[in-house]
């Protein structure tokens, strides 16, 4: 045969081996994940986590803002007194009292009192035994105040809606306070000038309405 070369076997050791393979399938996503190196596995999974992390930052809402605190309320909104009765009484003439009140605390802090005057030039005024005390939300303290009378000249005989005067200090303020009383305690009080003063010339006081700032009133 002319022009026709030897045929070869398709075994022949000479061919490399290699050939297409026509419709097989293409490495699996498991194949490759188990082909990688363990680094860079470590690496996919920190990248996937931090993507879900802001992925859900991103997709939940934000938390609602907590409530600001109320503020704190002024000293003389929350306190209240009322009187009680005297702490003592004598027939001798005398030109000191003791008068008995209760005092309460609605809201807020605490409130620390002082008594600072009664009413009339004249007249002196302190809670006994301790000048200064402080009273708790929610709680109610009996307290005496001393009243003397140093000057009976500018004092009326008759005591008509006789107040105290007070500083009341919280957290967020200090403040000059009159707190007016009604019947009982002009009554208390008027015993007490008319002791100390029968003898002396008093004027006709005119109607007290509150020497401090900002006043409260007790009928009772």
């Amino acid at each position: 045969m002319s022009g026709i070369g030897p045929v070869e076997s398709v075994d022949s050791p000479e061919l490399d081996g290699s050939y297409d393979v026509i419709g097989g399938d293409a490495p699996r996503l498991t194949d490759r994940w188990h082909a990688l190196p363990p680094r860079a596995r470590r690496a996919a999974l920190a990248a996937g986590a931090v993507a879900v992390v802001a992925a859900g930052a991103v997709l939940l809402p934000p938390h609602p803002r907590a409530d600001p605190a109320p503020p704190v309320p002024w000293p003389a909104n929350v306190t209240e007194w009322r009187y009680v009765g005297l702490a003592q009484t004598t027939d001798s003439p005398t030109t000191t009292g003791y008068f008995r009140f209760a005092v309460t605390v609605d809201g807020g802090p605490p409130v620390a009192v002082r008594v600072i005057g009664a009413a009339f030039d004249g007249l002196t005024a302190q809670a006994v035994p301790e000048p200064s005390f402080t009273v708790r939300v929610g709680a109610t303290r009996r307290i005496t105040v001393q009243i003397s009378v140093s000057d009976c000249s500018g004092l009326p005989l008759n005591a008509d809606l006789a107040f105290l005067d007070v500083t009341l200090r919280n957290t967020r303020a200090i403040q000059h306070h009159s707190f007016i009383f009604g019947s009982n305690y002009s009554k208390d009080l008027s015993q007490l000038l008319h002791r100390a003063c029968d003898t002396t010339k008093a004027r006709p006081g005119p109607r007290p309405s509150g020497s401090a700032g900002s006043q409260n009133v007790d009928l009772s």
